[in-house]
């Protein structure tokens, strides 16, 4: 199947172009780009050289260029949905999976809110492990991949919300993640000076944009219910991955074993491991990989189930997702390309 790219210069481009070297169904056509257009592609993702994709000369990112089985857009905030409506004025049937924010929150008012401008609509959300979402991503032409911190803090909540244990608290959530979630543009705290040897917190206080989207995705699992979160990230001095520590007021503590609850929940999830008990998990763990690991507690002292979760930010937090969607949507075996395991040490 043709598969093309637009933001193919990008983190999250330059891993989607990594994974699909290795895809034995998916065959890039196109990597689009903008101002990087004209360059080879391992002039811009250097570790790609020795890759029959390496040699490819980055295009235009316009609908001639994009059209192909399926599309993914790798494209900063907002910018996903002019391209989406001029490849679906060509072809209204176009397969299309969004890595951007763009079409994921189906509240146009919280998408003002934390994003500003137009809501260009909602599509298909894109994470599989979710309770009956795989048949609607394969039922879907366009899908939403989500964002980075709400992946790895939904699938640490959702067999806890799913099962209406949650108390009347707000889930609170304290998250680390790499540098690269922030993207391949400079800014001032991102440089190494600022970054090396030190951790620092940001967009606290519930203005992370990828609380709504959290929250969205808790209250479907639990219509009766609205789960509330209390978010706070970190910029650790690392490249990748995000390690997410989510406290969840439980709202009865006899008889519930977490561990069991956890392990049922996604017992049909190739890329969820629940780890053993004792066991805490790391984003070394699973760099490079699109897997997620899970570690399950039960504070009694604090009537609170304490669950950690890892991954990789530009696997399964991005592009390793978006490839995990294209599958279903496709009609192919989920984990196709992507069973690599987490690099280590």
């Amino acid at each position: 199947m043709r598969v093309s790219i637009a933001g193919a210069s990008g983190y999250a481009g330059g891993e989607l172009l990594r994974l699909l070297e290795g895809h034995p169904t998916f065959h890039v056509i196109a990597a689009a780009a903008h101002s990087a257009a004209g360059s080879r592609i391992d002039s811009v993702h250097p570790s790609l050289a020795p890759t029959s994709i390496g040699s490819m000369v980055m295009c235009e990112s316009t609908p001639a260029n994009l059209q192909a089985d399926i599309v993914f857009l790798a494209l900063p905030h907002g910018q996903s949905a002019l391209i989406a409506l001029d490849l679906l004025s060509a072809n209204p049937d176009q397969m299309i999976v969004d890595l951007g924010a763009d079409f994921r929150l189906s509240d146009k008012v919280a998408w003002e809110r934390y994003y500003g401008g137009k809501h260009a609509g909602t599509w298909e959300y894109g994470l599989p492990e979710l309770a009956n979402q795989r048949s609607l991503i394969s039922q879907a032409t366009r899908v939403a991949n989500p964002g980075c911190y709400a992946t790895a803090i939904s699938l640490a909540c959702a067999p806890a919300v799913a099962a209406r244990l949650v108390g009347d608290s707000a889930i609170s959530v304290v998250a680390a993640s790499g540098t690269s979630g922030a993207g391949r543009v400079p800014s001032p705290t991102l440089i190494a000076s600022s970054v090396m040897g030190a951790m620092s917190a940001y967009k606290i206080g519930g203005v992370h944009q990828h609380t709504p989207e959290i929250e969205q995705v808790l209250k479907k699992l639990s219509p009766e219910d609205t789960p509330c979160i209390s978010f706070t990230p970190l910029l650790a001095p690392m490249t990748r991955g995000i390690i997410a520590t989510c406290s969840i007021p439980l709202s009865e503590i006899e008889g519930v074993n977490p561990i069991d609850l956890y392990r049922d929940y996604y017992k049909d999830s190739r890329f969820v491991s629940v780890l053993q008990e004792g066991l805490m998990p790391s984003t070394s763990n699973v760099l490079g990989s699109n897997y997620v690991q899970l570690s399950v507690n039960l504070d009694k002292h604090a009537g609170q189930l304490i669950v950690i979760s890892t991954l990789d930010n530009l696997v399964k937090g991005a592009a390793g997702q978006a490839i995990q969607n294209a599958n279903i949507m496709c009609e192919i075996e989920e984990t196709s390309g992507l069973l690599q395991s987490g690099i280590a040490p």
